[in-house]
Protein backbone atom coordinates (compact mmCIF):
# COMPACT_ATOMS: atom_id res chain seq x y z
CA UNK A 1 0.00 0.00 0.00
CA UNK A 2 2.79 2.56 0.97
CA UNK A 3 5.18 1.74 -1.99
CA UNK A 4 1.71 2.34 -4.09
CA UNK A 5 0.38 5.97 -2.30
CA UNK A 6 2.31 9.12 -4.27
CA UNK A 7 4.13 11.67 -2.23
CA UNK A 8 2.79 13.57 0.36
CA UNK A 9 -0.63 10.94 -0.12
CA UNK A 10 -3.02 10.32 2.79
CA UNK A 11 -3.13 6.31 3.28
CA UNK A 12 -6.26 5.45 5.37
CA UNK A 13 -6.84 2.81 6.67
CA UNK A 14 -10.28 1.90 8.55
CA UNK A 15 -11.45 -1.66 9.25
CA UNK A 16 -11.24 -3.99 12.96
CA UNK A 17 -8.62 -5.30 15.19
CA UNK A 18 -6.38 -7.07 13.00
CA UNK A 19 -3.33 -8.23 15.35
CA UNK A 20 0.25 -6.73 15.20
CA UNK A 21 1.50 -6.36 11.64
CA UNK A 22 4.48 -6.80 10.33
CA UNK A 23 6.96 -3.23 10.90
CA UNK A 24 6.16 -0.02 8.76
CA UNK A 25 8.90 1.00 5.89
CA UNK A 26 9.04 4.23 7.75
CA UNK A 27 11.80 5.64 5.58
CA UNK A 28 9.86 5.28 2.61
CA UNK A 29 6.95 6.92 4.27
CA UNK A 30 9.30 10.12 5.61
CA UNK A 31 10.63 10.04 2.02
CA UNK A 32 7.13 10.27 0.47
CA UNK A 33 5.79 12.59 3.43
CA UNK A 34 2.81 9.87 3.54
CA UNK A 35 0.28 10.06 6.53
CA UNK A 36 -2.01 8.09 8.25
CA UNK A 37 -5.27 8.12 9.14
CA UNK A 38 -7.44 4.88 10.73
CA UNK A 39 -9.79 4.25 13.14
CA UNK A 40 -12.27 1.09 13.65
CA UNK A 41 -14.85 0.13 11.14
CA UNK A 42 -18.55 0.39 12.53
CA UNK A 43 -19.50 -2.67 12.52
CA UNK A 44 -22.31 -2.73 14.79
CA UNK A 45 -23.56 0.20 13.24
CA UNK A 46 -24.02 -1.34 10.06
CA UNK A 47 -24.45 -5.39 10.56
CA UNK A 48 -27.99 -5.26 10.44
CA UNK A 49 -27.77 -3.48 7.12
CA UNK A 50 -24.94 -5.54 5.38
CA UNK A 51 -25.70 -9.11 6.63
CA UNK A 52 -28.76 -9.42 4.61
CA UNK A 53 -26.45 -8.74 1.48
CA UNK A 54 -23.96 -10.86 2.34
CA UNK A 55 -25.88 -13.25 2.33
CA UNK A 56 -28.24 -12.43 -0.62
CA UNK A 57 -27.89 -15.29 -3.36
CA UNK A 58 -27.22 -12.75 -6.16
CA UNK A 59 -24.51 -11.66 -4.37
CA UNK A 60 -24.81 -7.58 -4.78
CA UNK A 61 -21.78 -6.70 -2.97
CA UNK A 62 -19.68 -9.42 -4.74
CA UNK A 63 -17.69 -10.87 -1.96
CA UNK A 64 -17.72 -14.43 -3.04
CA UNK A 65 -15.12 -13.08 -6.17
CA UNK A 66 -12.68 -12.26 -3.42
CA UNK A 67 -11.00 -15.55 -2.94
CA UNK A 68 -9.52 -17.44 -5.93
CA UNK A 69 -7.35 -19.65 -4.10
CA UNK A 70 -8.07 -21.77 -1.42
CA UNK A 71 -5.35 -24.10 0.01
CA UNK A 72 -4.98 -25.67 3.59
CA UNK A 73 -2.89 -23.48 6.56
CA UNK A 74 -0.01 -25.75 6.28
CA UNK A 75 0.55 -24.85 2.75
CA UNK A 76 1.09 -21.19 3.75
CA UNK A 77 5.00 -19.89 3.95
CA UNK A 78 6.23 -19.14 7.32
CA UNK A 79 7.63 -16.17 6.04
CA UNK A 80 6.08 -13.65 3.65
CA UNK A 81 7.17 -13.92 0.12
CA UNK A 82 9.19 -11.45 -1.52
CA UNK A 83 9.07 -10.12 -4.69
CA UNK A 84 8.41 -6.99 -7.41
CA UNK A 85 5.04 -5.93 -7.12
CA UNK A 86 3.24 -6.68 -10.74
CA UNK A 87 0.88 -4.58 -12.55
CA UNK A 88 -2.92 -4.58 -13.74
CA UNK A 89 -4.43 -3.93 -16.45
CA UNK A 90 -4.43 -0.28 -16.08
CA UNK A 91 -1.84 2.41 -16.71
CA UNK A 92 0.47 3.37 -13.80
CA UNK A 93 -0.22 6.41 -12.40
CA UNK A 94 1.74 8.59 -9.09
CA UNK A 95 -0.41 6.05 -6.92
CA UNK A 96 0.24 2.88 -8.80
CA UNK A 97 4.20 3.42 -9.66
CA UNK A 98 6.21 0.51 -7.79
CA UNK A 99 9.75 0.49 -9.66
CA UNK A 100 11.72 4.18 -8.30
CA UNK A 101 15.17 2.44 -7.99
CA UNK A 102 17.38 -0.11 -9.06
CA UNK A 103 17.11 -1.93 -5.97
CA UNK A 104 13.02 -1.35 -5.34
CA UNK A 105 11.57 -2.49 -1.57
CA UNK A 106 10.42 -5.81 -1.53
CA UNK A 107 6.39 -5.79 -2.50
CA UNK A 108 3.81 -8.35 -2.30
CA UNK A 109 1.40 -9.24 -5.00
CA UNK A 110 -2.17 -9.59 -3.72
CA UNK A 111 -2.78 -12.91 -4.94
CA UNK A 112 -0.06 -14.44 -3.29
CA UNK A 113 -1.33 -13.19 -0.34
CA UNK A 114 -4.61 -15.19 -1.11
CA UNK A 115 -3.26 -18.27 -1.64
CA UNK A 116 -1.13 -18.02 1.52
CA UNK A 117 -4.35 -17.99 3.23
CA UNK A 118 -4.29 -14.29 3.93
CA UNK A 119 -6.35 -11.30 3.06
CA UNK A 120 -6.06 -9.33 -0.55
CA UNK A 121 -10.44 -7.63 0.05
CA UNK A 122 -11.61 -6.14 -3.27
CA UNK A 123 -8.93 -7.63 -5.44
CA UNK A 124 -10.16 -9.15 -8.18
CA UNK A 125 -7.00 -10.85 -10.08
CA UNK A 126 -6.00 -14.23 -11.88
CA UNK A 127 -2.01 -14.71 -10.57
CA UNK A 128 0.19 -17.63 -10.35
CA UNK A 129 1.53 -18.37 -6.90
CA UNK A 130 5.28 -19.15 -7.51
CA UNK A 131 6.49 -18.65 -4.07
CA UNK A 132 4.55 -22.03 -2.95
CA UNK A 133 6.52 -24.58 -4.38
CA UNK A 134 4.94 -27.28 -2.47
CA UNK A 135 0.92 -27.26 -3.07
CA UNK A 136 -0.92 -30.43 -2.48
CA UNK A 137 -2.17 -32.25 -5.58
CA UNK A 138 -5.19 -30.78 -7.64
CA UNK A 139 -8.51 -32.10 -6.88
CA UNK A 140 -8.82 -35.38 -8.75
CA UNK A 141 -5.26 -35.31 -9.95
CA UNK A 142 -3.66 -38.28 -8.73
CA UNK A 143 0.06 -37.78 -10.08
CA UNK A 144 0.33 -33.78 -9.20
CA UNK A 145 2.98 -33.24 -6.02
CA UNK A 146 5.85 -31.36 -5.66
CA UNK A 147 7.02 -30.42 -9.34
CA UNK A 148 7.82 -26.77 -10.63
CA UNK A 149 4.48 -24.84 -11.72
CA UNK A 150 2.36 -26.70 -9.07
CA UNK A 151 1.32 -23.29 -7.79
CA UNK A 152 0.09 -22.26 -10.92
CA UNK A 153 -1.53 -25.43 -11.76
CA UNK A 154 -3.35 -24.60 -8.76
CA UNK A 155 -4.06 -21.15 -9.71
CA UNK A 156 -5.31 -22.26 -13.29
CA UNK A 157 -8.20 -24.81 -11.53
CA UNK A 158 -9.34 -21.81 -9.49
CA UNK A 159 -9.99 -20.06 -12.83
CA UNK A 160 -11.51 -22.61 -14.82
CA UNK A 161 -13.24 -23.62 -11.72
CA UNK A 162 -14.66 -20.00 -10.92
CA UNK A 163 -15.50 -19.40 -14.75
CA UNK A 164 -13.36 -17.33 -15.58
CA UNK A 165 -11.90 -18.86 -18.79
CA UNK A 166 -15.57 -19.46 -19.98
CA UNK A 167 -14.96 -16.86 -23.19
CA UNK A 168 -16.58 -16.00 -26.41
CA UNK A 169 -15.93 -18.16 -29.20
CA UNK A 170 -14.05 -16.76 -31.93
CA UNK A 171 -15.95 -15.31 -34.71
CA UNK A 172 -18.63 -15.02 -32.60
CA UNK A 173 -18.98 -11.14 -32.86
CA UNK A 174 -16.59 -10.94 -29.80
CA UNK A 175 -13.56 -12.10 -30.75
CA UNK A 176 -12.10 -8.88 -29.17
CA UNK A 177 -13.40 -9.65 -25.78
CA UNK A 178 -12.05 -12.92 -26.20
CA UNK A 179 -8.02 -11.74 -26.62
CA UNK A 180 -8.56 -9.00 -24.41
CA UNK A 181 -9.15 -11.21 -21.64
CA UNK A 182 -6.30 -13.79 -22.81
CA UNK A 183 -3.92 -10.71 -22.80
CA UNK A 184 -4.41 -9.15 -19.42
CA UNK A 185 -3.88 -12.47 -18.24
CA UNK A 186 -0.73 -12.69 -19.74
CA UNK A 187 0.17 -9.07 -18.56
CA UNK A 188 -0.19 -11.02 -14.85
CA UNK A 189 1.65 -14.29 -15.67
CA UNK A 190 2.38 -15.86 -18.91
CA UNK A 191 2.63 -18.96 -17.78
CA UNK A 192 -0.36 -19.17 -16.19
CA UNK A 193 -2.08 -17.66 -19.86
CA UNK A 194 -0.52 -20.21 -21.48
CA UNK A 195 -2.28 -23.05 -19.56
CA UNK A 196 -5.54 -20.57 -20.35
CA UNK A 197 -5.53 -19.79 -23.68
CA UNK A 198 -4.68 -23.61 -24.32
CA UNK A 199 -7.64 -24.64 -22.30
CA UNK A 200 -9.80 -22.06 -24.15
CA UNK A 201 -8.24 -23.07 -27.70
CA UNK A 202 -9.29 -26.66 -26.87
CA UNK A 203 -12.92 -26.13 -26.23
CA UNK A 204 -12.98 -23.47 -29.47
CA UNK A 205 -11.96 -26.76 -31.29
CA UNK A 206 -14.14 -28.95 -29.94
CA UNK A 207 -17.11 -26.45 -30.42
CA UNK A 208 -16.11 -25.83 -34.23
CA UNK A 209 -15.76 -29.59 -35.03
CA UNK A 210 -19.17 -30.66 -33.64
CA UNK A 211 -17.65 -32.82 -30.46
CA UNK A 212 -18.82 -30.53 -27.66
CA UNK A 213 -20.65 -27.53 -26.84
CA UNK A 214 -19.19 -27.18 -23.50
CA UNK A 215 -16.48 -28.62 -20.95
CA UNK A 216 -17.85 -31.09 -18.00
CA UNK A 217 -17.66 -29.23 -14.78
CA UNK A 218 -14.49 -29.23 -13.36
CA UNK A 219 -11.93 -30.60 -16.71
CA UNK A 220 -9.44 -28.35 -17.78
CA UNK A 221 -7.98 -28.87 -21.52
CA UNK A 222 -5.41 -28.37 -23.33
CA UNK A 223 -3.88 -28.83 -27.03
CA UNK A 224 -0.83 -30.77 -27.31
CA UNK A 225 -0.28 -29.91 -31.05
CA UNK A 226 3.98 -29.35 -31.54
CA UNK A 227 5.48 -31.75 -33.90
CA UNK A 228 9.03 -30.87 -34.11
CA UNK A 229 11.61 -33.15 -35.83
CA UNK A 230 12.41 -36.58 -34.79
CA UNK A 231 9.92 -39.20 -33.33
CA UNK A 232 6.61 -38.49 -32.43
CA UNK A 233 3.41 -39.46 -31.71
CA UNK A 234 2.03 -42.39 -33.58
CA UNK A 235 -1.86 -43.47 -33.81
CA UNK A 236 -3.06 -46.95 -34.89
CA UNK A 237 -6.22 -48.22 -35.05
CA UNK A 238 -7.37 -51.97 -33.70
CA UNK A 239 -10.65 -53.73 -33.02
CA UNK A 240 -10.81 -51.63 -30.14
CA UNK A 241 -10.91 -48.63 -31.11
CA UNK A 242 -7.94 -46.18 -31.34
CA UNK A 243 -4.61 -46.28 -29.65
CA UNK A 244 -1.69 -43.89 -29.01
CA UNK A 245 2.05 -44.48 -28.81
CA UNK A 246 5.12 -42.83 -28.62
CA UNK A 247 6.18 -38.95 -26.99
CA UNK A 248 4.54 -36.10 -27.33
CA UNK A 249 6.80 -32.96 -26.71
CA UNK A 250 6.03 -29.47 -25.23
CA UNK A 251 2.77 -30.78 -23.49
CA UNK A 252 2.02 -27.50 -21.53
CA UNK A 253 -0.69 -28.55 -18.64
CA UNK A 254 1.30 -32.22 -18.51
CA UNK A 255 -0.09 -32.44 -14.53
CA UNK A 256 -2.85 -30.31 -14.63
CA UNK A 257 -4.88 -30.85 -17.40
CA UNK A 258 -7.43 -33.72 -16.78
CA UNK A 259 -8.00 -33.52 -20.61
CA UNK A 260 -6.21 -32.87 -23.92
CA UNK A 261 -6.33 -32.87 -27.86
CA UNK A 262 -3.69 -34.60 -29.22
CA UNK A 263 -2.11 -34.60 -32.86
CA UNK A 264 -0.68 -37.76 -33.63
CA UNK A 265 0.26 -39.15 -37.27
CA UNK A 266 -1.70 -42.27 -38.74
CA UNK A 267 -1.45 -44.14 -41.59
CA UNK A 268 -4.40 -42.02 -43.56
CA UNK A 269 -2.48 -38.76 -42.44
CA UNK A 270 -2.41 -36.11 -39.36
CA UNK A 271 -4.93 -36.60 -36.82
CA UNK A 272 -6.87 -35.03 -33.89
CA UNK A 273 -7.79 -36.64 -30.91
CA UNK A 274 -8.92 -36.66 -27.48
CA UNK A 275 -7.34 -38.55 -24.76
CA UNK A 276 -7.49 -38.26 -20.77
CA UNK A 277 -4.58 -37.16 -18.85
CA UNK A 278 -5.21 -40.19 -16.47
CA UNK A 279 -2.46 -42.66 -16.34
CA UNK A 280 -0.25 -40.32 -18.34
CA UNK A 281 3.07 -39.62 -17.02
CA UNK A 282 5.50 -36.45 -17.71
CA UNK A 283 8.87 -37.37 -18.53
CA UNK A 284 11.20 -36.05 -16.02
CA UNK A 285 13.51 -33.51 -16.30
CA UNK A 286 12.23 -33.02 -20.08
CA UNK A 287 11.79 -28.85 -19.54
CA UNK A 288 14.86 -27.92 -17.50
CA UNK A 289 14.94 -24.13 -18.73
CA UNK A 290 13.93 -21.06 -16.41
CA UNK A 291 11.41 -19.23 -19.01
CA UNK A 292 8.28 -21.02 -18.92
CA UNK A 293 8.89 -23.39 -16.49
CA UNK A 294 5.27 -22.69 -14.59
CA UNK A 295 3.56 -23.29 -17.21
CA UNK A 296 3.62 -27.31 -16.61
CA UNK A 297 5.15 -28.16 -19.88
CA UNK A 298 7.10 -31.81 -20.16
CA UNK A 299 7.41 -34.36 -22.91
CA UNK A 300 4.45 -37.18 -21.96
CA UNK A 301 4.93 -40.55 -23.33
CA UNK A 302 2.06 -42.44 -24.53
CA UNK A 303 2.15 -46.21 -24.34
CA UNK A 304 -1.23 -48.06 -26.10
CA UNK A 305 -3.56 -44.94 -24.60
CA UNK A 306 -6.97 -44.98 -25.88
CA UNK A 307 -8.16 -41.76 -27.69
CA UNK A 308 -11.30 -40.74 -29.83
CA UNK A 309 -10.94 -39.47 -32.92
CA UNK A 310 -11.76 -35.95 -33.23
CA UNK A 311 -12.75 -35.16 -37.15
CA UNK A 312 -10.98 -36.80 -40.08
CA UNK A 313 -7.80 -36.92 -41.30
CA UNK A 314 -6.49 -33.13 -41.88
CA UNK A 315 -9.07 -31.55 -39.45
CA UNK A 316 -6.76 -29.79 -37.32
CA UNK A 317 -5.10 -27.79 -39.43
CA UNK A 318 -7.95 -27.30 -42.49
CA UNK A 319 -10.89 -25.76 -40.16
CA UNK A 320 -11.29 -22.01 -40.01
CA UNK A 321 -10.38 -21.69 -36.46
CA UNK A 322 -7.07 -23.11 -36.95
CA UNK A 323 -5.97 -19.54 -38.13
CA UNK A 324 -8.28 -17.38 -35.34
CA UNK A 325 -6.25 -19.58 -32.91
CA UNK A 326 -3.01 -18.86 -33.96
CA UNK A 327 -3.79 -15.11 -33.63
CA UNK A 328 -5.04 -15.62 -30.10
CA UNK A 329 -1.78 -16.59 -29.04
CA UNK A 330 -0.40 -13.49 -30.76
CA UNK A 331 -2.62 -12.00 -27.69
CA UNK A 332 -0.82 -13.49 -25.09
CA UNK A 333 2.60 -12.48 -26.47
CA UNK A 334 1.13 -9.22 -26.62
CA UNK A 335 -0.28 -9.02 -22.97
CA UNK A 336 3.57 -9.90 -21.75
CA UNK A 337 4.88 -7.41 -24.28
CA UNK A 338 2.37 -5.03 -22.80
CA UNK A 339 3.62 -6.10 -19.20
CA UNK A 340 7.27 -5.64 -20.25
CA UNK A 341 6.96 -2.14 -21.24
CA UNK A 342 5.12 -0.95 -18.33
CA UNK A 343 8.54 -1.39 -16.47
CA UNK A 344 9.85 1.35 -18.06
CA UNK A 345 6.57 3.52 -18.11
CA UNK A 346 6.35 3.27 -13.98
CA UNK A 347 10.24 4.16 -14.25
CA UNK A 348 9.73 7.44 -16.51
CA UNK A 349 6.62 8.22 -14.30
CA UNK A 350 8.58 7.76 -11.03
CA UNK A 351 12.22 9.87 -11.77
CA UNK A 352 13.87 11.52 -14.61
CA UNK A 353 15.70 8.32 -16.71
CA UNK A 354 17.10 10.56 -19.10
CA UNK A 355 16.89 11.52 -22.85
CA UNK A 356 17.56 7.95 -24.21
CA UNK A 357 15.09 5.90 -22.17
CA UNK A 358 12.18 8.11 -23.25
CA UNK A 359 13.40 7.86 -26.93
CA UNK A 360 13.20 4.36 -25.63
CA UNK A 361 9.70 4.74 -23.96
CA UNK A 362 8.50 6.71 -27.14
CA UNK A 363 9.54 4.01 -29.95
CA UNK A 364 7.77 1.22 -27.05
CA UNK A 365 4.87 3.11 -27.39
CA UNK A 366 4.54 2.98 -31.16
CA UNK A 367 4.92 -0.47 -31.06
CA UNK A 368 2.94 -1.67 -29.03
CA UNK A 369 -0.30 0.46 -30.34
CA UNK A 370 0.93 -0.86 -33.82
CA UNK A 371 0.50 -4.69 -32.37
CA UNK A 372 -2.75 -3.28 -30.64
CA UNK A 373 -4.56 -2.38 -33.50
CA UNK A 374 -3.38 -4.84 -35.03
CA UNK A 375 -5.12 -7.33 -33.40
CA UNK A 376 -8.67 -4.99 -33.22
CA UNK A 377 -8.52 -5.47 -36.49
CA UNK A 378 -8.02 -9.01 -37.38
CA UNK A 379 -10.66 -9.83 -34.58
CA UNK A 380 -13.16 -7.49 -36.60
CA UNK A 381 -12.34 -9.13 -39.47
CA UNK A 382 -12.89 -12.69 -38.20
CA UNK A 383 -15.87 -12.13 -36.70
CA UNK A 384 -16.96 -10.70 -40.24
CA UNK A 385 -15.78 -13.44 -41.50
CA UNK A 386 -16.12 -16.86 -39.25
CA UNK A 387 -16.23 -19.49 -41.75
CA UNK A 388 -13.20 -17.43 -44.16
CA UNK A 389 -15.08 -17.62 -47.29
CA UNK A 390 -12.95 -15.41 -48.40
CA UNK A 391 -9.73 -17.09 -47.69
CA UNK A 392 -7.98 -14.89 -45.84
CA UNK A 393 -7.23 -16.49 -42.14
CA UNK A 394 -4.00 -18.26 -42.63
CA UNK A 395 -2.35 -14.69 -44.48
CA UNK A 396 -4.48 -12.99 -41.91
CA UNK A 397 -2.79 -14.71 -38.86
CA UNK A 398 0.86 -14.97 -40.19
CA UNK A 399 0.92 -11.03 -40.58
CA UNK A 400 -0.47 -10.50 -36.95
CA UNK A 401 1.90 -12.84 -35.45
CA UNK A 402 4.97 -11.46 -37.39
CA UNK A 403 4.13 -8.19 -36.53
CA UNK A 404 3.17 -8.67 -32.66
CA UNK A 405 6.19 -11.34 -32.24
CA UNK A 406 8.49 -8.20 -33.63
CA UNK A 407 7.00 -5.64 -31.24
CA UNK A 408 7.58 -8.14 -28.35
CA UNK A 409 11.33 -8.77 -29.18
CA UNK A 410 11.79 -4.85 -29.87
CA UNK A 411 10.21 -3.95 -26.40
CA UNK A 412 12.24 -6.41 -23.97
CA UNK A 413 15.32 -5.20 -25.96
CA UNK A 414 14.20 -1.31 -25.45
CA UNK A 415 13.78 -1.79 -22.03
CA UNK A 416 16.51 -3.65 -21.54
CA UNK A 417 18.49 -1.28 -23.08
CA UNK A 418 16.46 1.87 -21.53
CA UNK A 419 16.76 0.88 -17.98
CA UNK A 420 20.01 -1.91 -17.79
CA UNK A 421 20.58 -4.69 -15.58
CA UNK A 422 18.32 -3.05 -12.40
CA UNK A 423 14.93 -4.52 -13.51
CA UNK A 424 16.49 -7.90 -14.07
CA UNK A 425 18.41 -8.69 -11.70
CA UNK A 426 16.19 -6.71 -8.99
CA UNK A 427 12.75 -7.09 -9.88
CA UNK A 428 11.56 -10.32 -9.71
CA UNK A 429 8.56 -10.26 -11.38
CA UNK A 430 10.07 -8.24 -14.67
CA UNK A 431 12.86 -10.52 -14.68
CA UNK A 432 10.64 -13.41 -14.86
CA UNK A 433 8.53 -12.09 -17.07
CA UNK A 434 11.14 -11.27 -19.63
CA UNK A 435 12.22 -15.10 -19.36
CA UNK A 436 8.58 -16.21 -20.12
CA UNK A 437 8.09 -13.94 -23.10
CA UNK A 438 11.59 -15.27 -24.34
CA UNK A 439 10.15 -18.30 -24.83
CA UNK A 440 6.84 -18.32 -25.70
CA UNK A 441 7.31 -16.12 -28.60
CA UNK A 442 9.14 -18.92 -30.29
CA UNK A 443 5.70 -20.39 -31.21
CA UNK A 444 6.63 -18.05 -34.12
CA UNK A 445 8.65 -19.89 -36.23
CA UNK A 446 10.79 -17.20 -37.64
CA UNK A 447 11.83 -17.35 -41.15
CA UNK A 448 9.77 -20.36 -41.86
CA UNK A 449 6.78 -18.43 -41.20
CA UNK A 450 7.79 -15.53 -42.66
CA UNK A 451 8.62 -17.40 -46.10
CA UNK A 452 4.96 -18.62 -45.92
CA UNK A 453 4.17 -15.18 -46.01
CA UNK A 454 5.97 -14.07 -48.49
CA UNK A 455 4.44 -17.33 -50.33
CA UNK A 456 1.01 -16.44 -49.76
CA UNK A 457 1.74 -12.30 -50.70
CA UNK A 458 4.13 -12.88 -54.03
CA UNK A 459 0.78 -15.82 -55.21
CA UNK A 460 -2.21 -13.28 -54.74
CA UNK A 461 0.11 -10.40 -55.74
CA UNK A 462 -0.45 -7.96 -53.12
CA UNK A 463 -0.09 -4.58 -53.38
CA UNK A 464 0.79 -2.00 -50.66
Amino acid sequence: MIWRAARSATVSVSGVYGGEIDPMPMMEMFDRGVQLRMGQAHVKRWIDDLMPMVTDGSDPLGVTGFAIHHLPLEQAPWNRPRTATTFSGTRPTAASRSYSSLSPPAQVCPARLRAAGRPATGVKMIDSVRSLTTPGPLAGDDHAGSWPGAATASAFADAVESGRLNLPLPGGGRTRERWAVLADLAAEDLSLARLAEGHADALAILAELGVLASSPAGSRWGVWAAQPPGPGLMASRTGGGWRLDGTKQYCSGAHSLTDALVTAAAPDGNRLFTVSTHGLRPVPGSWPATGMAASDTFDVEFADIPAEPVGGPGSYTGRPGFAHGGVGVAACWYGGARAVGRTLLAAAAERDVGPHALAHLGAVDIALRTAREALETAAAEIDADPEDMRDGGRLRALRVRARVETVATEVMDRVGRALGAGPLSHDEAHSRRVADLTVYLRQHHAERDLAELGALVADRVTTW
